[in-house]
């Protein structure tokens, strides 16, 4: 029985994905509720408020584990490292009540084996469901699980979704789907104040401010309460209303979705007008018109649209849609499609700009997903619930917050020590210790970190840097490792036309350069440019890929919307027709009218039309695409023998090259299209020849390259073009160095999969740099040398590779990914989900990895990526956690630059509140020694005047302008932050105490029972002056002791604050931050003037003992002799990183990361890289490893601290 319990107690929600969490059934005890109640009274609410924090002790103390099944309350655990518990309530719905039952009895005939039938409890005809972070989860009865609800099962083939749904749903389908899976609404509640207020209150922080202000309270500390209390409603009322403008502005941003008018296809009655928020999966709705917000994913089922995924993607480019196939294939629908099923969804917030008829009407869609399941559902909640960040420097605090409480206990232990030693009463023992206790841990320690955050984020955005996870610009301090997406990125989105260069009888001919003025010659390969492309007449102007574009162009001709009379196919769409412009070549052709499109596919590399030309019977073909995917859909006849020739020769000088391929297509009298699929039409094709485009770099990309590999940050290239040309434009944008002092050889790596008894296997292979115009070279420029001659030649290299290659390496040669990715900087021919496993593989090798891409093909690498930067003209999308409106890579060192700034802003404030902290502990320490605690404008002046405006200033120093060649460190537990704490408190603790013991060897020092004044000019000093009656009751505050120790407390944080704000090399100086410069001069100022002026009333109020002049003096030469020390030694010890680096040297230190460790194990073999070589996918004779040189063009300066135990020129890694 315990057995089962445990199996059906727990299971997984979203198992295997991104969000997966652990849920356990719990069942509520009426005996432990009763208890529980009791225990909030007893308490005064306290053990409620733990519950609050605490949602898993509320669960174990009020209900006991049962079956899921039987569960009124779920307890939820993620299954990341900080396994976050939540709470949530089951909640019934009663289907009975809310439906007709005759309606229920049809309902559940139509689809028995989807989630939404198989939720229903019979014959209660009752659904059980969660909701969690704003998705429905319903319970399976048959399966026993939860199951997420709002969306279409994605185990439909394309068929059944067909089938299913073409006909779309009853009204009784629709209010049954309805209840059970919500409305479509994507609803962003505007919080309300006083829940925002009871939120904000109710955080640990200020519950712990509570606290400590009713003991200061208590204490009569009544001014310092008051102003610590008017600064926290100041910051209550700040964080309450930021946060309630966040919640209208995205309120504001989603409303809109949730009110638009739909035409739906009602199953037996037809069209209906209905509003968006009442569609469920399943229905069919019919786009009509152009400009229509999409309000939900849809598949399309009939016709075809062009839509604006600029919310998405970031991309404005047009993006062509096509329906579904009717294909009988028993493969799930997404997976028949492999990475290309986004073709057939319309996405939520996205925008149809175009819909083009069918035979039945308007393009038709079934509703695939609602509310929060969609995409833009997804974006909102990704805002809403931003995923925890694994930072080391966040677990790091928590330590230190711990060490900090074990602190604060010992000192209520020595309290209580003192007050019972000294007899005193009961009562007053413990409000002290407990007073006490309050001293060494700021509430404010877990806010320190985030005040960098904050000032980063608003210089970003200042810089058009858009930020929808801030906790990550502290990660971007750490980023070594930056890869980025080639094509828009790196070089310009146009391309400008080069030539072409035809085929005719299997062979090339002489290249047309357009350079020339002449225009395009007519024929096929002239009407597969006009005729193969995406682009569409939108408002009189035609839009589309800028390739496309460019194309088009290049031909002369012009484009039209077709007609009704050109119409020739038994169909209702709305066709394009091209015709020959008056700059074309006048040719046979009268125009050629646009069919059908198969779009074109990041994974597949081609696309293809079906076309007629006007006045004729016949249809053709014309398909373009990556040069080797074209030629593989040819005839071999067709195909040049020196096609891989020719293809070189341009690719090594960076062009772009795409191919065309022609065929007549024979189709029946009737034409129709619709049911074809692309693989009935793309073979037997006949090679047209190249189309040759320059790829121009950005004017920023070398520049900015060029200054990361300065900062020792590597770069990668993962891109979808070509791979010689890739390898080019590397070289061109210094990527590759290719300068003749340094130049670095690239090898290049091709990996094939297993073809019968040959396993699979790797060469490896060096390209020799060939300097040719375009068409001269008609030789392979890959060429085999010497492994000698690649140790004399030069000590770099860099490993590219094809998608392919890569995932052959990643199947069959899995020990060799780490060693290549070492020296991997081109990765062409990339899918979407081969980026996103690259970026995982480097960061598996604790590589902090940051992603540039367009956002189109990039998101799951973007995603992936610790930050991912995606270039758009959106303030956010779902692509990227960082988003930038200005189009090229300049946003990456910015971001590494305030990311740099705000980690070490984070740090210096965060050890600040440290050593404030600690520094008031060692002065209460020796008062309390006697009884004795500092006055209570004294606090005033150390909390409020100093302190919380240090912290607020000290991280608004911008971030220096040049990226230092090393990192900030990226951890508060750290040799030199430990010491700089330890020996910080060490000299204050020093200062302290003598002064504490001097104060008392003193002639004029006498116990002071009462306030007295400044001796007149003429006044010597008489010890005892001021000490009335004896019998007087001993003064907690007035002390010689006390007027010694707070000046040397108060100028010490002002010393630690000074010390602690370095400037350089990530920041810029410290004079440059002109409010912390004032704040500091006049606080020192203040301080002096308080400790020198012989003011009666002053130090009355600040109950201060005047002094002798020559003690004031003598306590600031401490105080400038403190400073002294303590800047050299943080500045000239402990931030010098050249004596480190030779401490680490001296005791053989070994950084741990994963690719420093293989680093070192490879640095030595000499064998590497492997050349004129092909390994198989089988363990060598001797059952050794293959290793792997590193790339020393990423030598670190700790590496060569090392007193070059490594061979010279084999040593690498980024900093």
């Amino acid at each position: 029985m315990e057995k089962r319990l445990q199996e059906n107690h727990h299971a997984l929600l979203n198992e295997g994905k991104e969000d997966e969490t652990e849920i356990f059934g719990y069942q509520t005890h009426w005996f432990r509720r009763a208890l529980c109640i009791v225990g909030y009274l007893l308490s005064c609410g306290a053990l409620l408020l733990v519950f609050y924090w605490k949602p898993a002790w509320d669960v174990w103390a009020n209900c006991v584990p049962c079956d899921l099944q039987e569960a009124d309350v779920v307890l939820l655990r993620a299954t990341d490292e900080f396994q976050r518990y939540t709470r949530k309530k089951v909640i019934w719905i009663d289907l009975l009540k809310l439906l007709e039952k005759d309606k229920l009895s049809h309902v559940f005939g139509a689809d028995k084996e989807c989630v939404i039938s198989k939720a229903v409890m019979k014959p209660h005809l009752k659904v059980r469901y969660i909701r969690v972070q704003k998705i429905r989860y319903v319970w399976d009865v048959s399966a026993k699980q939860f199951h997420r609800i709002g969306s279409l099962e994605d185990s439909n083939t394309c068929h059944e979704i067909h089938h299913k749904f073409a006909e779309g749903l009853t009204r009784q389908e629709q209010d049954f789907r309805k209840l059970v899976c919500g409305p479509n609404a994507i609803e962003v509640e505007v919080c309300p104040i006083w829940k925002l207020l009871f939120k904000e209150v109710l955080n640990p922080f200020y519950v712990f401010q509570a606290f400590t202000l009713t003991l200061w309270i208590s204490q009569g500390y009544i001014e310092y309460s008051v102003a610590i209390i008017i600064l926290s409603v100041i910051s209550i009322a700040i964080t309450v209303y930021d946060l309630r403008q966040q919640s209208i502005n995205l309120h504001n941003l989603v409303e809109e979705h949730n009110h638009v008018r739909v035409t739906a296809w009602i199953k037996h009655e037809g069209r209906r007008q209905m509003e968006s928020s009442s569609l469920v999966p399943g229905d069919i709705i019919l786009l009509e018109g152009q400009k229509l917000s999409l309000p939900c994913d849809a598949i399309l089922l009939e016709g075809s649209c062009v839509i604006n995924e600029g919310m998405l993607t970031g991309e404005s480019v047009p993006v062509t849609k096509t329906a579904l196939p009717h294909t009988e294939d028993t493969l799930p629908w997404k997976t028949h499609s492999v990475e290309d099923y986004r073709r057939h969804v319309l996405f939520c917030g996205t925008e149809v700009i175009q819909a083009k008829q069918t035979s039945r009407g308007p393009p038709r869609a079934v509703v695939l997903q609602t509310g929060f399941n969609t995409a833009k559902g997804d974006l909102v909640r990704s805002i809403l619930y931003p995923k925890p960040l694994n930072f080391k420097i966040y677990r790091d605090a928590f330590k230190f917050i711990l060490g900090l409480a074990v602190i604060a206990v010992l000192g209520m232990l020595y309290a209580i020590y003192v007050y019972t030693s000294h007899k005193q009463p009961a009562d007053e023992t413990l409000v002290m210790a407990l007073l006490f206790l309050t001293i060494p841990v700021p509430p404010a320690l877990p806010a320190a970190l985030t005040t960098g955050i904050v000032y980063a984020q608003r210089r970003l955005k200042k810089k058009k840097i858009f930020c929808i996870s801030p906790q990550r610009i502290n990660i971007c301090g750490q980023i070594n490792l930056v890869c980025f997406d080639k094509t828009g990125t790196l070089t310009e989105d146009g391309l400008d036309l080069w030539g072409t260069v035809p085929c005719q009888e299997g062979s090339f001919r002489k290249a047309h350069r357009f350079a020339s003025g002449l225009p395009l010659p007519g024929g096929p390969l002239c009407c597969a440019m006009a005729s193969c492309h995406s682009l569409l007449v939108l408002e009189g102007t035609i839009q589309g890929d800028p390739l496309d574009l460019k194309m088009f162009e290049g031909t002369g001709w012009e484009m039209e919307e077709a007609s009704p009379e050109h119409n020739k196919t038994n169909t209702a769409d709305e066709h394009t027709i091209v015709k020959p412009g008056r700059d074309a070549s006048q040719g046979p052709v009268e125009g050629i009218e646009v069919l059908h499109q198969f779009p074109f596919s990041s994974s597949l590399q081609r696309m293809s039309v079906i076309v007629q030309e006007l006045g004729k019977n016949s249809y053709d073909v014309y398909m373009k695409g990556a040069p080797e995917m074209v030629a593989s859909f040819c005839t071999a006849e067709t195909v040049p023998r020196a096609f891989l020739q020719e293809l070189q020769g341009y690719t090594s000088q960076g062009f772009r090259v795409i191919a065309l391929a022609h065929k007549a297509l024979p189709l029946g009298a009737d034409g129709g299209l619709d049911g074809l699929e692309r693989e009935e039409v793309e073979f037997g094709l006949t090679f047209l020849g190249l189309l040759v485009m320059e790829n121009r770099l950005k004017n920023e990309t070398r520049p900015v390259l060029e200054e990361l590999m300065a900062a020792r940050i590597r770069t990668v290239m993962v891109t979808g073009d070509n791979l010689q040309t890739a390898i080019t434009v590397a070289k061109n944008s210094g990527m590759i160095s290719s300068s003749s002092s340094s130049s670095s050889k690239v090898i290049l790596v091709e990996a094939s999969e297993p073809e019968g008894s040959t396993p699979a296997s790797v060469t490896w292979q060096l390209t020799e740099d060939q300097r040719q115009g375009p068409g001269e070279g008609k030789d392979l420029c890959i060429t085999v040398e010497d492994k000698t001659e690649l140790g004399s030649l030069s000590t770099m290299f860099h490993f590219a590779m094809s998608g392919k290659s890569y995932q052959v390496l990643t199947k069959y040669f899995s020990s060799l990914v780490p060693k290549v990715l070492l020296n991997g900087t081109v990765f062409a021919r990339m899918s979407p989900s081969q980026k996103s496993s690259l970026v995982e593989e480097f960061q598996k090798l604790n590589y902090y990895v940051g992603m540039c891409g367009d956002g189109a093909n990039d998101c799951g690498a973007l995603k992936m990526a610790h930050a991912g930067i995606s270039l758009s003209e959106q303030e956010a999308s779902v692509a990227s956690p960082f988003t930038s409106q200005t189009p090229n890579i300049q946003c990456v060192p910015e971001m590494i630059r305030e990311g740099r700034a705000s980690l070490v802003s984070s740090i210096a404030v965060f050890k600040y509140l440290i050593l404030y902290c600690l520094i008031a502990f060692v002065g209460a320490t020796l008062l309390f020694w006697q009884l004795q605690i500092q006055g209570n404008y004294q606090f005033l002046v150390q909390d409020i005047g100093i302190t919380i405006i240090a912290c607020l200033t000290m991280s608004l120093t911008h971030a220096h302008p040049k990226l230092a060649p090393y990192r900030p460190p990226g951890q508060l537990i750290s040799p030199p932050l430990l010491l700089s704490v330890v020996l910080n408190v060490g000299f204050s603790l020093i200062v302290q105490v003598c002064g504490f013991l001097l104060v008392k060897q003193q002639p004029w020092y006498a116990v002071i029972r009462s306030h007295r004044g400044c001796p007149v000019a003429n006044q010597s000093w008489i010890p005892g002056n001021g000490t009335a009656n004896s019998t007087e009751p001993h003064h907690r505050v007035l002390s010689y002791e006390n007027a010694t120790l707070w000046p040397l407390i108060a100028v010490n944080c002002l010393i630690v604050a000074f010390v602690f704000s370095k400037g350089k090399p990530f920041r810029k100086p410290l004079y440059t931050n002109y409010a912390f410069c004032i704040a500091l001069c006049l606080q020192l100022g203040v301080c002096l003037f308080l400790f020198f002026a012989d003011f009666e009333r002053i130090y009355t109020g600040m109950e201060l003992l005047c002094t002798p002049m020559i003690w004031r003096v003598y306590i600031l030469i401490a105080l400038l002799v403190l400073f002294s020390v303590s800047f050299f030694v943080e500045d000239a010890v402990l931030q010098n990183r050249r004596l480190w680096l030779w401490i680490k040297a001296l005791f053989r230190f070994r950084s741990s990361s994963q690719y420093r460790v293989l680093q070192r194990k490879l640095a030595l073999d000499p064998a590497w890289p492997p050349l004129n070589r092909r390994d198989f996918a089988e363990p060598s004779k001797d059952g050794g490893e293959e290793e792997t040189y590193v790339n020393p063009a990423y030598e670190e300066e700790e590496s060569e601290a090392s007193g070059g135990k490594q061979p010279a020129g084999r040593q690498g890694g980024t900093r």
